[in-house]
């Protein structure tokens, strides 16, 4: 009689072992639609039912991504998605790309894997992989997942099967998607480690196995504390050569000459995203239950975070030096996503900013052809619903300042050199000699 491991590969290989993705965001939808173009059977979950109902409808709710690959998927016979965690039992893989988000201390909030993986305990039966995709530190795999569902009764390694593989997902990355990028994979045991490590060659060309899931914990979070730090660094170089009369994009244009020994990083509002403002916390916390404190993540964290000050007080000294006062001024934000040609506004600093201005008496509205509404945000309740406004000529004349916050490629940038009376720049877009223009 064949094991468990044995009957599980078996379906892998032929390709009719059933994938539940749970979590059809940014990081799950993307995969679930990976593994079902390479003919997966497919079972969504997700605790948002419009977001189920949308997937029925094959609608696209993320404004990065093919919305053809959706409408094909929900045409078929082979995708499904579902607000009903009981189903959880019917998949033989189950891939976890829940949020890991910051309490307001900065400390790992794991609600949504804890809950998440409750509801697979209950439903859990034997020959079922589990894998955990969302960002955390290191051994939450081994201390919290497997404690939760050892509980349920079955033997992991021969019963059930655990295995950590972060997800890599760059949203609006026309390069790198999901079907491309190397996959790391690292099980709690040699059997959950090839088995994860079966699947996912299904779907990249490349998997990279790790000795255990705490070091495949601490590879995604060094990839991320790398770009948070490196951004830091050209957040702080701004500020100092700002001082000395240096054009930050000057010396980064030179810099970048150089074919050897560095790697260029663009300085902005600050951070933002599901990855890079969060992350590090993670290993930082953790890093104090052994005694360290990690000085230069947290420094980094520091620098990152007090930005969208940075650029609220370089607009209020531009509007002192023309007679207006910050309180009362009209300003225009271009744009509230975190990053370039994505909707996504998660830990977005255009957020920030725009409470900064509020407070500050301001009135602040934004232009974002990505984000047309701000949707709900853990931090920022209180600006759901504000819409995106039209950008014309008028609008630009009749405001104070404008502020671009995320340089989409949709936006014309030569109508508001035109028009816009002062323009803050965070992103290096407007350069050369323009009173008209500070760069922040």
């Amino acid at each position: 009689m064949a094991t468990h491991e044995e009957t599980l590969r078996a379906k892998i290989q032929d390709r009719s072992a059933l994938v539940g993705v749970i979590g059809l965001g940014y990081v799950g939808l993307p995969l679930a639609l990976t593994f079902h173009e390479v003919d997966f059977p497919i079972l969504g979950f997700d605790i948002d039912p419009a977001k189920v109902e949308q997937l029925a409808r094959g609608e696209n709710y993320l404004a990065h991504f093919a919305s053809e690959q959706i409408t094909g998927a929900a045409e078929s016979d082979s995708f499904a998605a579902t607000s009903d965690f009981e189903r959880l039992s019917e998949p033989d893989a189950l891939l976890i790309c829940v949020p890991t988000p910051l309490t307001s201390q900065k400390d790992p909030d794991l609600s949504f894997v804890q809950a998440t993986v409750e509801a697979v305990a209950r439903t859990l039966r034997p020959g079922q992989l589990v894998v955990l995709e969302s960002t955390t530190y290191p051994g939450t795999t081994e201390e919290l997942v497997r404690s939760l569902l050892d509980g349920a009764g079955l033997e992991c390694g021969r019963d059930y099967f655990l295995a950590y593989s972060p997800e890599r997902e760059d949203p609006g990355n026309r390069e790198f998607t999901t079907s491309n990028i190397p996959k790391i994979v690292a099980g709690v045991d040699p059997a959950s480690t090839a088995l994860a490590e079966a699947l996912y060659a299904a779907i990249v060309p490349r998997v990279v196995t790790l000795p255990n899931p705490r070091t495949a914990e601490a590879t995604k979070l060094t990839e991320n504390i790398f770009r948070a730090v490196n951004i830091a660094l050209v957040n702080e170089l701004k500020l100092v050569y700002e001082r000395m009369g240096i054009d930050i994009w000057d010396v980064l244009d030179a810099a970048e000459t150089k074919p050897f020994g560095f790697m260029r990083f663009n300085p902005g509002p600050g951070w933002g995203g599901h990855c890079i403002p969060v992350d590090p916390f993670y290993l930082s916390w953790k890093a104090r239950e052994f005694g360290v404190t990690p000085h230069f993540i947290e420094r980094a964290g520091e620098v990152n975070i007090r930005m969208p000050d940075y650029v609220v007080e370089r607009l209020a000294t531009a509007l002192d030096r023309r007679g207006v006062p910050l309180s009362g001024a009209s300003i225009l934000l271009l744009g509230m996503a975190y990053k370039k040609n994505v909707g996504d506004t998660r830990e977005s600093p255009g957020l920030e900013i725009l409470d900064r201005l509020q407070d500050r008496g301001c009135e602040a509205i934004y232009h974002d052809p990505h984000v047309l509404r701000i949707p709900s945000t853990r931090h920022h309740p209180d600006k759901e619903g504000l819409r995106s406004v039209e950008l014309t000529p008028d609008l630009l004349e009749s405001v104070d300042a404008v502020i671009v916050v995320t340089d989409h490629d949709a936006v014309d940038y030569e109508m508001v050199r035109q028009h816009a009376g002062l323009i803050v720049d965070t992103r290096g877009l407007f350069r050369g000699a323009d009173g008209r223009v500070i760069q922040a």
